[in-house]
């Protein structure tokens, strides 16, 4: 039998066919470029890589950006000015943000917002108008780039907003403070108004990551049942991953949701769900619900899980132990892959260690195998 290529046994995994061995990849988003990237790759190491198939432009909205001090803190004000209302955020940004990977910092931390769109009632005309008034438009060169440049060494996926209610929960209004949520207790008609606006915007949208010539979309919604809980996950959610899904199935895509957060109470409605592969699982010490588990109740999902950088934080030995019982935990290893980190960098000596282990991990997973590789291991430290 040939070997298959890191791209076709991530492949394998997302259309739950068992691949001859497990894939194991980074997100590009989080790799360091140097000697150890390239010693686990050549090792087995795959790459996954984000990229929009669309470019937006608004209509009728100003937006400007201007450098301010805030609490003592330094910011970037980002103003959005509409025929009905003004609203800003505030963003602060840690040194390197826009020299490093996906307009990371140095430490791979993402901008984070002070300072949220909508304040009161009277900002969500202005954050509606904006929704319905953005246009969007098909541009696959970037996709098509990252494919050529990429070749049987890995994926790329189209990459997509949070869903209508995670962009408000975590974007637009915030949970700090439980503020979300109470918009939803006082203004629910309000809330619902710009969800229901949002969704429809967004048809074309999900028509043309459906038609782009990326096997799979990625819908980035930082999914916590924890924060979120199961009614606002199947009221408001699911209706819009049935929107989605509805649309990228027609097509033949595959449908990923990033859901890296506490999953337990909601691990019955999952199944419910037309998601494809369930994207940066965490299973204990970081979430809250374990691998068999899931594995077990999801059978007609996908699992690619994040290794949980709190065991990282312990380690290489710590990072090689915890990532054999879990390969006990994922036997017989079909719809499963697994990667690197999801949410942080990886330092040269954890990566080494998670591909001594996963290099050796062939398919399916046995117990045995899992001894050996133990043994392999435990000689070479």
């Amino acid at each position: 039998m040939t070997e298959m290529t890191r791209r076709e046994r991530i492949l394998a995994s997302a259309h739950k066919q068992r691949a001859d061995k497990l894939p194991f990849f980074h997100w590009w988003r989080h790799m360091q470029t140097g000697w150890a990237e390239r010693e686990c790759r050549s090792r087995g190491m795959g790459v996954a890589w984000l990229r929009p198939p669309y470019v937006s432009r608004l209509h009728g909205v100003e937006v400007t950006e201007a450098h301010a001090v805030v609490e003592g803190r330094s910011i970037i004000r980002r103003t959005y000015t509409t025929p009905v209302g003004t609203v800003y955020e505030d963003e602060f940004r840690e040194p390197g943000t826009g020299q490093w990977h996906a307009n990371r910092s140095w430490r791979s931390v993402t901008p984070w917002l002070t300072a949220h769109l909508i304040k009161g009632p009277e900002d969500y005309k202005v954050v509606k108008y904006i929704a319905e008034n953005t246009e969007y438009l098909a541009d696959y060169f970037p996709i098509e780039q990252a494919t050529e440049w990429l070749g049987e060494d890995g994926i790329v996926m189209d990459n997509l907003p949070h869903s209508p209610l995670q962009m408000i929960l975590i974007f637009w209004v915030g949970s700090e403070g439980g503020r979300c949520f109470l918009h939803l207790a006082d203004y629910p008609e309000l809330v619902e108004d710009l969800i229901r606006a949002v969704s429809k915007s967004r048809e074309l949208m999900y028509e043309i990551a459906a038609r782009s010539p990326a096997p799979a979309s990625f819908c980035g919604d930082n999914i916590d049942g924890g924060l979120m809980g199961a009614r606002l996950f199947e009221r408001y959610c699911m209706p819009e991953y049935e929107k989605q899904a509805a649309m990228l199935h027609r097509h033949g895509k595959l449908m990923a949701v990033h859901m890296d957060g506490r999953l337990d109470n909601i691990k019955h409605l999952i199944p419910r769900t037309p998601i494809d592969i369930i994207e940066a699982f965490h299973p204990l010490p970081m979430g809250d619900l374990p691998l068999d588990e899931a594995l077990a109740l999801w059978k007609e999902k996908v699992i690619w899980m994040g290794f949980p950088d709190s065991v990282f934080q312990m380690g290489p030995k710590a990072t090689i132990t915890h990532m054999l019982s879990l390969l006990n935990a994922a036997a017989p290893g079909d719809r499963f892959a697994v990667e690197m980190s999801t949410e942080n960098q990886v330092s040269n000596q954890n990566l080494r260690a998670l591909t001594s282990v996963l290099e050796q991990v062939e398919l399916p997973i046995t117990r045995e195998a899992v001894d050996r590789i133990a043994r392999d291991v435990a000689e070479k430290l």
